[in-house]
C-alpha cells in the first residue's frame, strides 16, 4: 500500500528534490557519455522523469528549453503509439519525429518505461542532438523534411532488454558518422537506465510503491504557484511584432499576449506563412520557447513540470511559419524559434516595463564546418564538426546584458581546443567584439569576434543559419541597438547570414556575432561603468565619446 498520503509536507518536498537530483544525474550521464560535441561540450540535451500517465514531474537543470519543453510532450505521443499495457520491463522507445517533441530530425528522443517489479510506475525520457542523421550535405538546401535525413517514427529499439540490431543497422547505414550517431543512441539508452535505477532507489528509501500521490502533489502545487504569480500581473492583451532577416525576404512574426486569471496565452496569428527554406518551426518547438520566455520573466523559481507549464498556452494558424505542417523543411527551426522570447517580451514589456530586457541576439551563431567531402582520394582529411558560439543579451532595466551568452537556448559555448582537435581548422582569434553591445544607461551584452582558416591546403565548407545580420537587437527606453552580425572573408568579401560557402585555402573567415540592445539614455550611465568598460576594452574611446559623452585623456591630447 502506498504511504505517501501519511507523509508530511516536508517529506514530500524532500522527495520532490530527490526527483530533481535523479534527473540531473540522468542528464550528466548523457552529457559525459555523448559522442556529439554539441551535447558533450555545450549541453544540448534534456532529461526528465514522468509519472505513469505521461506527466512530466521534474526535468534536469542541464539542458536546453527547446529540448526540455518539447520533450514534455513526447512521452504522451509514445503512450498513444504503445499503450502502457503493451509495455514491459526492459523496453525502450525511440523517435526523432519533429512534430512529436523534437523539432527536427537531428534531435533523437528516447523514452524508457520504469517498472517496480511488473508494475509500471513512470517513465524516464531524454533527447539530444546528433551531428549527422543523413540527408543533404548542404545543411541550408533542404526543401522538405525527407531531404533532412533518417526519419524515425516511434519504435521499440530495446525489446525486453534486447537491442533491436536491425534498427541499429538502419540508423548506422543512414549517417555519415555511424560510430558517433549509434554511440549517441547508446548514450541516451544508458542515461535513462541510470535515471530509472535512481528513481527506484528513491522510492525504496521512502517506502513508495507508486508515484501517483507525489505526482499529484508536485503538479497541483506547481500549477497553483504559477497562477498565484499570474494573479499579481496586470490583465489584458498586448500586441508585438518582430522582423527577422529570413532568406530572400524578411520574416515577420506577430503575437498577441493575453494575461487572464486562468493563465497566459500567446496567439501568433498574422505571422509569415511557411517558407520553402528549412527554418519552419513545428508547433511543439514554438510552445517550448514561448513557455520558456514566460517562465524566465514570470514563473522564475517554480520548477518546470506539467503543472507549471499548464497555464502557459499558445495558438498559431496551421501553415504559418510557427506552426509548420509536415513535410515542411525544419532543420533550421532554431533560427526562428530561438527568436520567440524577444517577440514575447515585445508584448510583455508593455505590461511590466521595469522587468523586461531589451532585445537580444537570441539565435545561436554556431560554427558548422565540413571538409573536404568532394573527393574519395582525400577521405583521410574529412571531418564534420561544430562548435557553438553566441552573441550578447539585451540589457535589463537595472543591469547590463550578459556578453557571449546563449540566451534563450542555454547552450554553452564550446571549447575551441575541442573544435580544433576534431578538424583541420585553426582559430586565430576569439574575443569579445568591442562596441557590439547597445549603448544605454545599462549596456547590451557583447558579441564575439572569431577568425579561422584551414591549416591544410584544402578548402572547407562553412554553413550559416544566422539572424540579426539585417535586423539588429533593438534597445529600449532610449537605449541603442546592438551591433549587427557580420561574416567577412580576409579577401574583403561579405557573406550572407544564411548559406553554404566554400572557404578557399589560405583565406580566413571572420565571424562577428551580434550584440544585445541597451536600456535607457546612455548619457545617464554611471561614469565609473564607462571607465571600466574602456579599461577592459569593451568599448572604444570613440564610442565612449560619441554615446556616453566621456572625454578621455587621448581626446584632450589630440585637441590640445
Amino acid at each position: 500500500m502506498n504511504t505517501i498520503p501519511k507523509i508530511s509536507l516536508i517529506d514530500r518536498q524532500i522527495m520532490w528534490n530527490r526527483l530533481l537530483a535523479v534527473v540531473e544525474e540522468q542528464a550528466q550521464v548523457c552529457q559525459r557519455t555523448a559522442f556529439s560535441t554539441i551535447v558533450r561540450e555545450s549541453g544540448d540535451l534534456a532529461a526528465g522523469v514522468f509519472d505513469a500517465k505521461g506527466r512530466m514531474l521534474a526535468q534536469a537543470v542541464t539542458g536546453t528549453p527547446g529540448h526540455i519543453n518539447s520533450m514534455a510532450l513526447a512521452v504522451g505521443h509514445v503512450i498513444n503509439a504503445y499503450p502502457p499495457e503493451t509495455m514491459k520491463p526492459g523496453d525502450v522507445f525511440i523517435h526523432n519525429d519533429p512534430w512529436m517533441g523534437t523539432g527536427h530530425l537531428n534531435d533523437i528522443s528516447l523514452t524508457t518505461p520504469c517498472f517496480l517489479g511488473d508494475k509500471l510506475i513512470g517513465f524516464l525520457a531524454c533527447n539530444s542532438h546528433v551531428l549527422d542523421i543523413g540527408g543533404v550535405v548542404d545543411r541550408t538546401s533542404s526543401r522538405d523534411v525527407f531531404m533532412e535525413g533518417l526519419y524515425l517514427p516511434i519504435l521499440r529499439i530495446v525489446d525486453g532488454g534486447e537491442v533491436d540490431e536491425s534498427l541499429m543497422a538502419v540508423i548506422r547505414a543512414n549517417t555519415r558518422q555511424p560510430v558517433e550517431t549509434v554511440g549517441d543512441v547508446y548514450s541516451l539508452i544508458n542515461c535513462n537506465a541510470v535515471g530509472c535505477e535512481r528513481l527506484l532507489d528513491m522510492m525504496a528509501e521512502f517506502g513508495l510503491t507508486d508515484l501517483g500521490a507525489l505526482a499529484d502533489h508536485i503538479i497541483d502545487t506547481s500549477y497553483s504557484a504559477v497562477l498565484a504569480k499570474i494573479a499579481k500581473l496586470p490583465k489584458g492583451t498586448w500586441h508585438g511584432s518582430l522582423q527577422l532577416d529570413g532568406r530572400d525576404e524578411p520574416v515577420l512574426l506577430k503575437a498577441a499576449l493575453t494575461i487572464s486569471d486562468s493563465g497566459i496565452h500567446v496567439d501568433y496569428a498574422g505571422s509569415t506563412g511557411m517558407t520553402k527554406y528549412n527554418f519552419n518551426v513545428p508547433i511543439c518547438y514554438t510552445l517550448a520557447y514561448t513557455s520558456y520566455a514566460l517562465g524566465v520573466a514570470i514563473v522564475r523559481d517554480v520548477p518546470n513540470n506539467a503543472g507549471s507549464l499548464a497555464p502557459r498556452t499558445i495558438s498559431a494558424p496551421e501553415g504559418c511559419i510557427l506552426n509548420a505542417l509536415k513535410p515542411a523543411a525544419v532543420f533550421g527551426r532554431a533560427q526562428v524559434g530561438l527568436m520567440l522570447p524577444d517577440l514575447v517580451y515585445n508584448c510583455l514589456r508593455q505590461a511590466m516595463p521595469d522587468q523586461i530586457p531589451a532585445e537580444s541576439t537570441c539565435g545561436l551563431w554556431g560554427i558548422n564546418v565540413m571538409g573536404p567531402w568532394d573527393s574519395p582520394a582525400r577521405i583521410s582529411n574529412r571531418f564534420l564538426t561544430q562548435v557553438m558560439t553566441t552573441g550578447g543579451m539585451g540589457a535589463l532595466p537595472y543591469r547590463d546584458g550578459m556578453s557571449a551568452t546563449g540566451f534563450p537556448s542555454g547552450v554553452r559555448g564550446g571549447p575551441i581546443e575541442i573544435f580544433e582537435s576534431m578538424s583541420t581548422i585553426v582559430v586565430w582569434r576569439k574575443e569579445f567584439r568591442q562596441d557590439s553591445g547597445g549603448a544605454g544607461a545599462f549596456r547590451g551584452g557583447l558579441g564575439q569576434a572569431i577568425e579561422m582558416e584551414n591549416t591544410i591546403p584544402e578548402s572547407f565548407q562553412y554553413f550559416t543559419g544566422y539572424e540579426r545580420v539585417e535586423n539588429p537587437a533593438k534597445g529600449t527606453a532610449g537605449g541603442g541597438s546592438g551591433a549587427s552580425g557580420r561574416l567577412q572573408l580576409s579577401t574583403g568579401e561579405l557573406l550572407s547570414g544564411k548559406g553554404r560557402y566554400e572557404i578557399p585555402p589560405g583565406v580566413r573567415i571572420a565571424v562577428s556575432s551580434p550584440g544585445g540592445g541597451g536600456v535607457g539614455d546612455p548619457l545617464s550611465r554611471d561614469r565609473s561603468l564607462v571607465v571600466r568598460d574602456l579599461e577592459y576594452g569593451l568599448i572604444s574611446e570613440a564610442a565612449a565619446q560619441e554615446f556616453y559623452g566621456h572625454r578621455t585623456r587621448s581626446h584632450d591630447m589630440v585637441e590640445g
